[in-house]
């Protein structure tokens, strides 16, 4: 269980005094603690806190530390809560040069509570700022369950500060990335003590092994006039040694402080705009994300072989997902591609034997479960606000294009803007190993390449280096510029003997294969930069040589190997841009109306393909025009 401690002792001086000179309009305010000032429809600063702790079980007690000169306001708003009297802890203090410090007030309501008792500690000790301020949609109860939280660690709540935000006035916690363990935490600090913008809002739950710090700091810091609540995190985790873990807030919070009036009026400004019903436009908005289909041009599949690969996002295929607010979290089928409305028995069976029984549903419903998993473990704590995500796209099925990985990463795309996150919580080159960890977990075999370049969007080189690999927990990614990409003559798309556990088990054939298939992507990036168009020519050609003679016709199939050869016969070059069922390829551009001839008369769809850029490549346009 836990012992809920909000403070609210501070001694207000900037607001009360303009109140003083801003005449009868705000009369009401005066005398009023900024924790107790009214936001929206009468709600106060302190009821937010209050209407999110009174509905947690895990909360089994809630002491409030106020000053002596507003100690009736807490009581008189305490007792019309059902809070008893006695819950609210004077420290008598009537000016800020007789303020205790935070540090203090917490010993204070702690010992009033027994914790330092003949039974010792046995509760976690969840402490807050009473003058800070969160959005109607922040979650409590994913704080108080967190996953280091019920594993017995200390957890620091933290969000980033803004760019206007001063971190001298803010306690800051420098956090491993991929433990969101607190390595040092440095109070109000000065001008480049540290690069950390990760600020703590005083909102921590303490466990007994930390609270049981507390009375030591206070008598070792005795004679500082105010040590604070940031000063004893400091001491405990930097000095002392203290395992405290982080929970990054997507900012949601904001903070009173010594706010004057102007900033008081534009706070509740602020509420009054984005405070309605979390379900509402007011939300999360609505966001629509394209995810585009990808073609590999060199080096796969050695992208799943620890090798190299260049992939190009195209404009003509993509997938896209749509999410907006809801009361109730929904995951829509699509009409066309989730069907469960059919014509006759007979029509049921034509469908599912054409189109199978995969979806995308499944691929909606494992992204949302994914992504509140990584959002769990990575210490990111969402709002709480439902949604309503659907999904359309027009990629070509079974063909290689990256079809299901693009409605994953438009998925993922879509929550992160929802959501209001962005690379500091879900950075680019860990998004794809979270699409792949979602197609994983459905059973479809695949490798990083597409989930990268979709990531990334454009001509992105990847190297999947082990030992970088194994240092970092993901590959180096280089979007290349647009305009290298004109160099290389057009492109148009159609329609295992195991080698992956020959490679495992280390046989010398399939790892020599698969460092040559690799080698033709390190040798490509070459070629693009310096223009070289017959090189690359070459190298696409040797790509599919690499991977036949390693994986074998009958594993390439009839139709694929087809798919090359009238290509091939037409002076082009073709290759498979990834498992097969389709070929992507380049040829001077006076046999492109030759080979589309071919293909059409052998009933293949053929596609002069688009590159696909994101929007802020410099140089994009001019790409387009090239091409």
């Amino acid at each position: 269980m836990t012992v809920a401690v909000i403070l609210v002792a501070s001694v207000d001086t900037c607001l009360e005094g303009e109140l003083l000179d801003a005449g009868a309009e705000y009369s009401h305010l005066h005398g009023l603690p900024k924790a107790l000032l009214p936001i929206t429809g009468g709600k106060r600063v302190l009821d937010y806190w209050w209407g999110a702790i009174e509905g947690q079980r895990q909360i089994s007690d809630v002491y409030l530390v106020t000053n002596a000169k507003q100690f009736k306001h807490f009581e008189r708003w305490a007792t019309s809560r059902g809070i008893p009297a006695s819950k609210v802890i004077n420290d008598g203090s009537t000016m800020r040069c007789t303020s205790l410090g935070a540090a203090r007030d917490l010993l204070l309501a702690l010992t009033r509570a027994g914790s330092f008792g003949d039974k010792g500690l046995d509760q976690d000790v969840m402490v807050i700022a009473g003058d800070s301020l969160f959005h109607r949609d922040f979650d409590l109860h994913s704080v108080v369950t967190e996953r280091h939280v019920e594993a017995g660690q200390s957890l620091a709540v933290t969000y980033r500060l803004g760019a206007d935000e001063d971190a001298s006035t803010r306690g800051i916690a420098e956090v491993d990335a991929s433990t969101r363990q607190v390595l040092r935490f440095v109070e109000k600090p000065s001008p480049g003590a540290t690069a950390s913008r990760d600020a703590c809002p005083l909102f921590y739950i303490l466990k007994p092994d930390l609270v049981a710090l507390l009375p030591a700091f206070v008598e070792e810091h005795d004679r500082d006039a105010k040590p604070s609540l940031g000063g004893f995190m400091a001491w405990a985790i930097n000095d002392k040694g203290s395992k405290v873990y982080s929970m990054r807030m997507p900012g949601v919070f904001r903070l009173i402080g010594d706010a004057g009036l102007q900033e008081y009026l534009d706070l509740v400004e602020h509420f009054e705009r984005i405070d309605a019903p979390s379900w509402s436009t007011a939300g999360g908005g609505k966001h629509t994300v394209k995810a585009h289909a990808r073609v590999g041009l060199f080096g796969n599949p050695s992208d799943g072989y620890h090798g190299a690969t260049i992939a190009l996002t195209i404009a003509n295929f993509w997938a896209s997902a749509t999410i907006a607010p809801s009361e109730r979290l929904c995951l829509v089928p699509h009409p066309l591609f989730d069907p469960c409305d059919f014509g006759s028995l007979a029509d049921l069976h034509f469908i599912s034997r054409r189109e199978g029984y995969q979806g995308g549903m499944r691929l909606l419903q494992a992204a949302c479960k994914r992504f509140f998993e990584y959002c769990a473990a990575h210490g990111v704590a969402l709002p709480k606000r439902n949604f309503t995500l659907s999904y359309e796209t027009n990629v070509p099925r079974q063909v290689g294009l990256a079809g299901s990985s693009a409605i994953v990463t438009a998925a993922i795309k879509a929550m992160i803007a929802f959501f209001s996150l962005d690379e500091s919580h879900v950075p680019a080159p860990v998004l794809p190993n979270l699409v792949l960890s979602i197609e994983a977990e459905l059973g479809i075999n695949a490798g990083l390449q597409d989930r990268v370049v979709q990531a990334y969007e454009g001509l992105v080189a990847m190297d999947f280096d082990k030992a970088h690999f194994d240092a970092h927990g993901f590959g180096v990614y280089e979007r290349l510029p647009p305009h290298q990409l004109h160099a290389a003559p057009p492109r148009v798309d159609i329609d295992r003997r195991d080698v992956k556990q020959r490679w495992h088990a280390g046989d010398p054939v399939a790892v020599a294969g698969m460092e040559k298939i690799a080698d033709v992507a390190k040798r490509a990036k070459v070629a693009i930069a310096l223009g070289d168009a017959t090189e690359c020519k070459k190298l696409m050609a040797e790509n599919f040589s690499l991977r036949r003679a390693l994986f074998g016709d009958a594993v390439l199939g009839r139709t694929n190997l087809q798919l090359i050869d009238i290509a091939a016969k037409h002076g082009g070059v073709a290759k498979f841009p990834g498992s097969g069922g389709a070929v992507v390829g380049t040829c001077d551009e006076g046999q492109l109306d030759a080979i589309r001839k071919a293909y059409e008369a052998e009933s293949f769809v053929f596609v002069v393909l688009k590159p696909h850029f994101p929007a802020a490549s410099p140089g994009a346009a001019l790409v387009e025009a090239a091409n």
